[in-house]
């Protein structure tokens, strides 16, 4: 499920240039001379996540950003065991949570528009609080021993929680919006966070929640939510403008932008893929290892987003989505094929690398058509639109995957994401055959 700090990128030391005249042609080399200098069109090749992070601001921005995305990946986590332990039953648990997920993917674009008309410190900050007290709500209920309408109201009040890596990508295309190779940069960067969090945040809920107190990890993800968000925000030189509007002017829906449906399919069915694969995985495994094996899946995932922020940008986002979706799709079949043959957790492992290499480059690329399909005063709300997508598709994964594993069995439901990637991959082709 889908996400800034102070990255070991940054340990480069900058290089300094120095112009130098150069003759309108090189010189013949001298017969067992040195070879002619490297023409000024080719200048020496610098980490770009060094550059990235030169612009002023860049880096406090995102720190904070990184310190609140960290809680997205602890909430489900916490309120599953929370209830759980306390209540005695994952029913519960499960229909809380999915009623949380329902009523964020209600409201977060909501949000969102509030934040591209408003500005980010101006909604963001308020929209934040009162998630945190939605949170603490739900806390207060489940140890107060309240009745069970009230965690589902709690719950569902931590729904306007802004959707901070949209806003950090939002702030990235404003301070980059003439340079197309660090914008992708940014975008790699990103994603890798996204994994990141998705992969430390449970763990540490799990850890918190077992070692302290069933509460521990609801209450430690509201205070970094908070901490983080007053961090980011603070951050007023690199927020993006806004844009002027005119008194009583309504702007169309952004379903309505070119290719932004086919789009929304798209990240539909790569959450379907992640919901499924860890449904699958868990089925598979014990809980402890399940939770090792997803862990290096999205450790691929992570390092191969790094890898692609470190290559060109695209002159062709669309035909490189297509690329990677048909990468996503046959690396999908691993998984399965090591189950179906082996059925070894240790076929499993390193099936789920390499699978999860293939996603973060696809969701790079598919944030980058993102960016040039919506217009810039309007990101973050096209951002949210496409995490709202991958909520969705999330839940479906789950519940697909869920129902496949029930009545075909674990090895059965590792062809869920196969059929999941196989339709964002048919999509990206509808789409890159019209823009074409």
């Amino acid at each position: 499920m889908p996400h800034e700090p102070r990255p070991l990128f940054l340990s480069g030391t900058a290089e300094i240039l120095v112009a130098v005249p150069m003759p309108d042609h090189d010189p013949a080399p001298r017969a067992g001379g040195p070879s002619p200098r490297r023409p000024p069109s080719c200048p020496p090749r610098r980490n770009p996540y060094a550059r990235l992070f030169a612009a002023p601001g860049a880096r406090a921005f995102a720190a904070g950003n990184l310190l609140a995305r960290l809680p997205m990946g602890m909430f489900s986590v916490s309120a599953v065991i929370m209830i759980a332990t306390t209540r005695g039953s994952y029913a519960l648990a499960g229909a809380v949570t999915a009623t949380g997920l329902v009523a964020t993917a209600l409201v977060a674009p909501y949000t969102a528009r509030l934040i591209d008309r408003h500005g980010q410190a101006r909604i963001a900050v308020p929209a934040t609080v009162l998630a945190a007290l939605g949170s603490l709500a739900l806390l207060l209920c489940v140890h107060h021993d309240a009745p069970d309408w009230t965690l589902f109201a709690g719950y569902a009040a931590t729904a306007t929680t802004p959707n901070i890596g949209g806003m950090s990508r939002a702030r990235w295309a404003h301070l980059y919006r003439d340079e197309p190779g660090a914008l992708h940069t940014a975008n790699s960067f990103e994603q890798a966070a996204d994994e990141l969090c998705f992969m430390i945040g449970p763990v540490l809920a799990a850890l918190l929640c077992s070692t302290l107190f069933p509460e521990a990890g609801t209450l430690v993800a509201a205070l970094l939510l908070l901490t983080g968000m007053l961090v980011f925000t603070a951050q007023r030189a690199t927020e993006p403008p806004l844009a002027p509007r005119a008194p009583g002017d309504r702007a169309e829906s952004l379903l309505r932008a070119p290719g932004m449906l086919a789009l929304l399919v798209v990240f539909l069915a790569t959450g379907s893929v992640f919901g499924a694969m860890e449904i699958a995985t868990v089925a598979h495994a014990t809980a402890s290892s399940a939770a090792l094996v997803l862990a290096l899946q999205a450790t691929g995932s992570c390092l191969a987003g790094l890898v692609c922020g470190s290559l060109p940008a695209a002159a062709d986002p669309g035909r490189r989505l297509l690329l990677c979706l048909t990468a996503m799709t046959a690396l999908m079949s691993l998984p399965f094929a090591a189950t179906a043959t082996t059925g070894s957790l240790w076929a499993l492992a390193p099936a789920l690398l390499l699978a999860g290499m293939a996603t973060a480059p696809a969701m790079v690329t598919g944030m980058a058509l993102v960016q040039r399909q919506v217009p810039a005063e309007r990101l973050n709300e096209g951002m949210t639109l496409i995490v709202t997508a991958l909520l969705g598709g999330i839940a479906c994964g789950s519940a697909v995957g869920g129902s496949a594993t029930e009545h075909l069995g674990p090895t059965a439901a590792f062809t869920v994401p196969i059929v999941a990637a196989a339709l964002a991959t048919v999509t990206a082709l509808h789409l890159h055959a019209r823009r074409a």
